[in-house]
């Protein structure tokens, strides 16, 4: 197995202390840790950019529900919502 890539950056001091104090409490390397908050900020920005992505192709495809009818499904849900809950709570 090839060895991993190396990356260096910059933390602030700040950073560098609570890595090193996360890293002594869970017995975990710096670097384990450091990769484990990258690789899940890196999946949650991807699925938002994804999701702006879909976002824009449905867009141009004309693939839109205009806003005023979305207030309206909004709204025609939260009063069937309401009248479920007043009904209970009799």
């Amino acid at each position: 197995m090839p060895p991993s890539p190396i990356l260096t950056l910059r933390v602030s001091s700040e950073l560098h202390q609570r890595l090193e104090l996360l890293a002594e409490r869970t017995k975990r390397s710096k670097s384990f840790l450091a990769n484990e908050a990258i690789d899940a900020y890196l999946a949650r920005e991807l699925e938002i950019v994804e999701g702006i992505t879909r976002g824009l192709d449905d867009m141009r495809a004309g693939r839109l529900i205009p806003h005023e009818e979305v207030v309206r499904r909004i709204d025609r849900r939260l009063k069937r919502a309401n009248a479920k809950n007043k009904a209970r709570a009799r």
